[in-house]
């Protein structure tokens, strides 16, 4: 049980009897071992030139069990320590080796899905696999996974995974799909809104995604959807930066007070008081905060405090995305 941290059964059998005995001659470990006193010699001085024991200058000499936790702690950590340091290398010697694979086969980037059952299996797998975000376009017509049969994506969130999505607006398209987008922002998803997403897309951590890349399915065109998997690479990164181009456009989405869906527009936030208004004036012309605290009598701290309270408001992460929502809302 041992081997790990360097010590072999035979060592690990006699260190177990030092540990119980106490104290104990080679001549005693001969007799409970039931080998020469030659070979229980040899052993015990194995575990003193390892540490794992200590011994008297008197005849017989006595060997004692050097505590656990000064013997095979520390030595436990380092090969723990070493193993990590070897998996971390292995795991970039892994990347080199498939970024070679893919610069010599593009059939390592992109992988052909046909089916509506092959690509319900492989969205099902990236959503299991995900560990940080997803991230998603979902139109009216769905390609593979009708209205209520993702429960990836709630477990996905069960687990801390951000859900991005930009949706089409919930309110043009099917009660059951409504409903479904409802109670993912119910359990955590960050879900906006946009006119008409380009396409179907899913893409896990930012490393592999999902399009089509010809219609087909239930509600689609005739035949079986074809759709591509897709691996870290220029195309890959194109596809999440068309997906954040259009989330920075997106309207949120939050749950109403009797629980339905909802878009955060200028009809559903009232106007800014009078000094949000100028604070938020003087931000957006490019007013330092410093200034901004000088011109309106406030305290430096007052104006960020409140500054982040009008970003909360307006669902923006970013003050460049609360100037855009404040001017899409008519703030200004």
């Amino acid at each position: 049980m041992l081997e790990a941290a360097g010590v072999s059964q035979e060592q690990e059998a006699v260190y177990r009897l030092l540990v119980t005995a106490g104290g104990t001659t080679a001549d005693d470990v001969s007799r409970r071992t039931g080998t020469s006193e030659d070979d229980s010699t040899h052993v015990l001085e194995s575990l003193v030139r390892q540490g794992l024991a200590s011994r008297t200058d008197t005849t017989p000499r006595v060997y004692r069990a050097v505590p656990p936790d000064v013997a095979l702690l520390p030595r436990i950590k380092h090969t723990a320590d070493a193993l990590d340091t070897a998996r971390a290398e292995a795991d970039r010697l892994l990347e080199a080796y498939r970024e070679t694979a893919r610069r010599h086969d593009a059939g390592q980037l992109l992988e052909d899905i046909t089916g509506a059952e092959a690509l319900r299996q492989q969205m099902r797998q990236i959503q299991v696999n995900a560990r940080e975000e997803m991230l998603w376009f979902c139109r009216a017509q769905y390609v593979a996974m009708p209205s209520g049969t993702d429960t990836e994506e709630l477990d996905a969130l069960a687990r801390a995974c951000a859900i991005a999505s930009s949706t089409r607006s919930p309110f043009s398209t099917t009660k059951g799909r409504s409903t479904t987008w409802g109670h993912g922002v119910q359990a955590g998803e960050n879900a906006r809104a946009v006119p008409w997403p380009p396409l179907h897309l899913a893409i896990a951590d930012r490393c592999v995604g999902i399009f089509p890349l010809v219609p087909g399915g239930s509600q689609g065109s005739p035949g079986q959807p074809t759709t591509a998997l897709v691996r870290d690479s220029n195309l890959l990164g194109a596809l999440v930066a068309l997906f954040d181009s259009y989330w920075e456009k997106a309207v949120p989405l939050h749950l109403s007070e009797n629980r339905d869906l909802a878009m955060d527009d200028a009809a559903t936030h009232p106007a800014l008081s009078p000094a949000d208004s100028k604070l938020l004036s003087l931000l957006v012309a490019g007013v330092a905060d410093k200034a901004i605290a000088s011109q309106m009598s406030l305290s430096r701290r007052t104006v960020q405090r409140r500054i982040q309270s009008l970003m909360t408001r307006a669902g923006a992460g970013t003050r460049m995305q609360l100037a855009w929502q404040a001017a899409r809302r008519g703030w200004l």
